[in-house]
């Protein structure tokens, strides 16, 4: 591993490795044996909110992947970032050169705009009542509240200067699914079907919509009455299993 690892323990039994990379702290967390291959997951936001699948991944020997880069709703600027360190991954640490990617919440954001940008580098992506459509979330323009701080946040990271021109904007993950159907990306989504904070028919509905007419690989989970927490599945292995197909 390169030398700028910096060991100590995640959560028992795993060992994790944290340095910094442009600025930003990156985390991997090390099976502790690790499969042939070097299978890694990319989980997009919050790394320790809800680990049952990276843990499960983990125990696969998996590796899992995170870079801080929050509040940027997975701007060009994330993007950009995202292409380096993938680079130095799978060029220093000898990582597989297609990754799953995990979106959860805002975290699929920064996962499919990834992803719609390097289709030839994707295994696959799981969302977890992921964020697919800004006007949705934090924008609030459909059945949720929304954020109106993250919505103007979003809107100063994107460089627009009037909400009717960021409503306008058609670059969110409902908009480009395309490369992701041309390389045949399989996508899974958990979602709560009660979910009033990134409501599911305003994201993975449209998602799933338009993939499936585009000729796309998706399968839905969906959790009655849930809303947008708990993220994951009490069992995860209908994920963890999706993952390992497509990847291993």
């Amino acid at each position: 591993m390169n030398n700028k690892d910096t060991r100590t323990t995640w959560i028992e039994p795993y060992q994790k490795s944290e340095f910094k990379f442009e600025g930003h702290k990156v985390t991997i967390v090390h099976p502790t044996e690790a499969l042939n291959g070097m299978p890694w997951a990319w989980k997009g936001e919050f790394l320790n909110a809800f680990p049952g699948t990276e843990l499960a991944l983990l125990e696969k020997g998996f590796h899992i992947v995170s870079i801080e880069y929050p509040n940027m709703f997975g701007a060009p600027q994330v993007v950009e970032i995202w292409n380096n360190l993938y680079h130095l991954l799978v060029n220093e640490y000898h990582f597989a050169i297609k990754p799953a990617l995990i979106g959860l919440s805002r975290g699929g954001l920064y996962c499919y705009n990834w992803a719609i940008a390097n289709p030839d580098k994707v295994a696959c992506v799981y969302g977890d009542a992921p964020v697919c459509d800004m006007k949705s979330w934090p924008g609030g323009k459909g059945k949720g509240d929304g954020s109106p701080e993250n919505w103007q946040e979003a809107m100063k990271v994107y460089g627009y200067q009037t909400e009717d021109e960021f409503i306008a904007y058609s670059g969110n993950p409902i908009d480009n699914l395309l490369p992701l159907a041309e390389h045949n990306i399989p996508i899974l989504h958990v979602y709560g079907d009660s979910d009033d904070v990134v409501p599911w028919d305003e994201n993975t509905g449209i998602i799933a919509e338009r993939y499936q007419e585009m000729g796309g690989n998706i399968q839905l989970i969906s959790k009655s009455g849930c809303g947008h927490h708990p993220h994951g599945l009490s069992d995860p292995k209908p994920i963890v299993d999706f993952i390992v197909k497509h990847t291993v």
